[in-house]
């Protein structure tokens, strides 16, 4: 095999097809990286090896075309045939020489991710998976072209064959999706010579063994087929005697079948055991919050897509796979619009879009528009005076888990967030949490409320900027006299909130007005007011401690715990600054961060809870509980985005707590943005000169001066 190996390589690089097919690949892999990473600024590889997989379609006809056709109309077979030699290594030898060939530009591949880490952050995994399922891709494309190439003399013809071949595999996806939008037998016989979906699985950031199986074996039965194409040139084969040595119908049948089975097989596995996230931010693979959650589900969940199977979104069809395997109470059935357009009337009265979910249970149903599946931001064009919308996340996991959660509550509990004080209003990634949460929120003006309503599962006082009035607190403490709980955050007001102090001396607690400084340089990130606070173990941190998270709590203000304990009142500090931080009381005039007089030694709470224990008028026990945060820019987007949302977890866990939610769960939306690349005009011109002219020239260039050569010899 080592001596047709060779002998096959030689004859590639000794004329200009060799070269030619590499400058080929090379070039149109390297002006899609040109375009889409270096002038566009993706940092994506896998957009350049996707636009650039068109290329099997021209490449792999012309490598493989002369395999075994050119043999035949010069009659050199015989050569072969006759020479101690198996035909076995024979088309081993031919077909590995050809994969070395289309291996050279996918290694050279390899180096564009590492230029482009140059200028920002780049998904390598995505990258690298991309270049890997390429070379299957083509892996499985040349065994096709060598076994064509056995069928013809003419390399024309061979390779128009191939062509022809390599397209429809391509296009079988499309082709199965027209032939019926459920699938029935002929499109699962058909959906075996599908070769653009196991790609794209793939270059979309997912290791996907059942696509590295299904390229393998679909090679090695394109190279069983061309062994027995050959073998029967070598033999005669009398129609009464079949041997598995010679062309053997029932030896392709075999092999169909074995081929067919491993495939069917493979799809038997739970996906979680074949498939390894490899994007950037593991987007699809299920929190270990959700695996939690349903793994311990005990009722059964219907999530019904409304869509056809054959062509429906992958990344979602992919995360509601990975749900049906963490659980058997999950099941997931497509329904097409197309032959039951009113199905969705048993759920809501408004149509929802097309690829939309609708998740049941026993108690009651929710529909996940398709629109909410990704996170969008809408930008205004100025050209056509437009807003237009830019995806930037995927929230399937969000929504979803946040949908089973709903279905499964037996009580929708309400949280009221005070307003008239200058409070801050929770951003939108906050609510939307609250959502996914299925927590529902309303405001509440005091001074136009009777009080805090019965129904209030908790009370959210946000950061007011004003202090509370007589009345105004007389409300909320009667609130916490029958068993409220109230959440404060507090920010760094102009004015003394007198009536908010009184509020935390009510639970016995203080508060200070001025900013903490953080000393510790282990517990601040770039400035001395942007305190990373100690984390300790509790039920409001149950969610991050441990898990290797930390907390981000810029601009916090001093809470003073009690000198002396109250009988009846529990505190518990689940945050903290170091022991090395103060209080700046004149915060507005500081200089800098050195401690001056009148500064209050720390350390001081970041979370701190209160619960006090009281005896109603029917000798009943009654728990207040306040919790209370010293920076209200802790649960901001900006900051939570410093530390993977683990802010927005201690955010929803606190709320779930006091609305008698202990397993709220909401899962952030995973990012698409990683953010662009930046290169400058000359970068640009620079990598595009050597990548897309100089590099492939030169291999077309020094292919033809070897041919030139050897013609003058």
């Amino acid at each position: 095999m080592l001596a047709i190996y060779k002998r096959e390589i030689r004859a590639y690089f000794t004329t200009v097809i060799g070269f030619l097919i590499v400058a080929a690949n090379l070039f149109l892999i390297s002006l899609y990286f040109v375009v889409y990473n270096i002038f566009y600024n993706y940092p994506y590889f896998q957009y350049a090896i996707q636009g650039s997989s068109l290329i099997m379609f021209i490449a792999i006809p012309v490598l493989t075309m002369r395999m075994i056709a050119e043999e035949r109309r010069n009659k050199t077979d015989q050569l072969i045939l006759t020479a101690p030699v198996s035909i076995v290594k024979v088309v081993l030898g031919k077909y590995l020489s050809a994969l070395t060939i289309f291996a050279i530009p996918c290694v050279i591949s390899c180096i564009y991710p590492l230029i482009m880490s140059r200028f920002g952050t780049v998904a390598f995994g995505e990258g690298y998976l991309s270049i890997l399922g390429f070379f299957l891709y083509g892996m499985a494309c040349i065994a096709i072209g060598t076994f064509i190439s056995s069928l013809f003399e003419n390399q024309i013809i061979a390779a128009v064959v191939t062509f022809a071949f390599l397209f429809i595999g391509y296009m079988m996806s499309s082709l199965c999706s027209l032939i019926s939008a459920d699938g029935n037998l002929l499109t699962k016989i058909l959906g075996f010579y599908d070769l653009s979906t196991p790609f794209n699985n793939l270059a979309n950031g997912t290791l996907d063994f059942s696509a590295v199986i299904y390229f393998t074996a679909l090679s090695v039965l394109f190279l069983y087929l061309t062994i027995q194409s050959v073998q029967k040139r070598r033999y005669s084969v009398s129609a009464k005697h079949f041997t598995f040595g010679a062309y053997s119908i029932i030896g392709i049948v075999i092999a169909v079948a074995i081929f067919v089975f491993i495939n069917i097989g493979v799809k038997q596995i739970p996906e979680s055991y074949l498939m390894i996230d490899c994007t950037y931010n593991n987007m699809y693979t299920l929190t270990e919050d959700t695996k939690k959650y349903v793994a311990a589900l005990d009722e059964d969940i219907n999530i019904y897509v409304i869509a056809s199977e054959n062509g429906y979104d992958e990344s979602v069809a992919k995360t509601l796979k990975r749900y049906e395997g963490l659980s058997g109470h999950i099941k997931v059935k497509y329904v097409d619009p197309n032959v039951n357009p009113r199905f969705y009337a048993n759920y809501t009265s408004t149509a929802p879009s097309s690829g939309s979910l609708i998740v049941e249970s026993s108690k009651r149903s929710k529909v996940i528009d398709y629109n909410d599946l990704y996170e969008q931001t809408y930008n205004m064009n100025y050209y056509t005076y437009n807003y237009d919308s830019e995806v930037v996340g995927y929230d399937a996991e969000g929504q979803i888990t946040g949908a089973i959660d709903y279905v499964l509550s037996d009580d929708m509990p309400v949280m009221y967030i005070t307003e008239g004080h200058g409070e801050y209003e929770l951003e939108a990634g906050y609510t939307a949490a609250l959502s996914k949460a299925n927590i529902e929120y309303e405001t509440i003006n005091l001074m136009s409320a009777d009080g805090v309503p019965e129904d209030a599962a908790c009370l959210l006082i946000n950061g007011p900027m004003g202090d509370f009035s007589d009345d105004d607190l007389k409300k909320v403490t009667d609130y916490l006299d029958r068993g409220g709980k109230v959440i404060l955050t507090l920010s760094l007001a102009d004015v003394e909130l007198v009536n908010i102090n009184k509020l935390a001396e009510y639970m016995n607690l203080g508060i200070k007005q001025g900013v903490v400084v953080e000393l510790d340089s282990s517990h601040f990130y770039g400035s001395e007011l942007y305190e990373i606070p100690k984390v300790y173990p509790g039920e409001f941190t149950s969610e991050i401690y441990g898990a290797g998270y930390n907390l981000f709590s810029p601009y916090n203000t001093g809470i003073i715990l009690p000198e002396e304990d109250d009988g009846n009142v529990v505190i518990d500090v689940f945050l903290e600054t170091s022991d090395s931080a103060y209080l700046k009381i004149d915060y507005k005039n500081m200089t800098d961060t050195n401690m001056e007089d009148g500064d209050i030694p720390g350390p001081f709470p970041v979370g701190v809870s209160a619960t006090r224990t009281t005896t109603d008028a029917e000798g009943n026990s009654v728990d207040s509980e306040l919790v209370v945060f010293s920076s209200v820019t802790m649960f901001s987007e900006a900051a939570d985005s410093m530390v993977s949302s683990a802010n927005q977890k201690v955010f929803i866990t606190t709320v779930g707590l006091y609305s008698n939610k202990e397993n709220a769960i909401s899962i952030p939306s995973k990012s698409f943005d990683l953010g662009y690349l930046t290169t400058t005009m000359s970068d640009i011109i620079v990598i595009a000169l050597v990548t897309v002219i100089i590099v492939p020239v030169a291999l077309i260039v020094c292919g033809i001066v070897i041919w030139a050569r050897r013609r003058k010899m």
